[in-house]
């Protein structure tokens, strides 16, 4: 069976529960118009992982490698810049299309999911595979079940604040509004929009942190 990580993996493996430990929530930033659904996109999923990764010290590559005509094999692996210590996965899925449109999706599909699930950013399925699929789009299954519908963001009130129960919590703040977002874990999200830097202070008091990768400020709508 091929190898898929080092001989050794200790310090890799120390390594990697300082990344966990730093991830940020990958937000669902990107609705599928045929399933009306939203997912997190790659730009999101690596905005989740990229800082703690370098302040840990971790490499992480993904190169498509030759497979069987009509598949796409990609690898994913995380490098201990200090020991050398690896590990990596190989995933191998089927081309929707036979050109370079239908390569990009299933590379851009590919690379998502595959660092998801190497590194743990837990992500549901969320239908976005229909891009990077047999065109199946909103169909029902073989049960004749539709899929169940994600929870979608809320529409923005007139000044500009998401209209859910959760942001009524939210302190209020002058030039300040407030959006309620999912993340890939199921989790909700409220994020601060407006004159932040301001009000940075009133904002870390109500358990709002700032995401130096997405520049803005956010907090787990369950957070004490």
């Amino acid at each position: 069976m091929e190898l898929y990580h080092s001989q050794e993996i200790t310090e890799l493996a120390k390594a990697m529960l300082r990344v966990q430990a730093k991830l940020q929530p990958a937000l669902k930033d990107r609705e599928n118009p045929f399933t009306k659904s939203h997912y997190a996109t790659l730009n999101s999923v690596m905005d989740a992982c990229r800082n703690a990764l370098i302040d840990s010290g971790v490499w992480l590559v993904q190169h498509p490698v030759p497979v069987e005509p009509g598949y796409l094999g990609l690898i994913t692996k995380l490098v201990h810049t200090e020991s050398g210590q690896w590990q990596s996965s190989l995933l191998v899925m089927p081309l929707p299309k036979a050109d370079p449109q239908g390569y990009g999706s299933a590379l851009t599909y590919g690379r998502r999911y595959s660092l998801s699930a190497l590194i743990g950013i837990v992500s549901e399925d969320d239908d976005d595979g229909e891009a990077a699929s047999n065109g199946s789009r909103g169909k029902r299954d073989a049960k004749g079940k539709a899929p169940l519908p994600q929870q979608k963001q809320n529409p923005p009130s007139q000044d500009g604040t998401s209209l859910h129960p959760s942001l009524s919590a939210m302190p209020k703040l002058d030039g300040i509004s407030y959006e309620a977002v999912n993340t890939t874990d199921g989790k909700l999200c409220i994020v601060a929009k407006g004159d932040t830097r301001s009000k940075k202070q009133l904002l870390m008091q109500a358990g709002f942190k700032w995401s130096e990768e997405r520049k803005l400020w956010w907090r787990y709508a369950d957070a004490a």
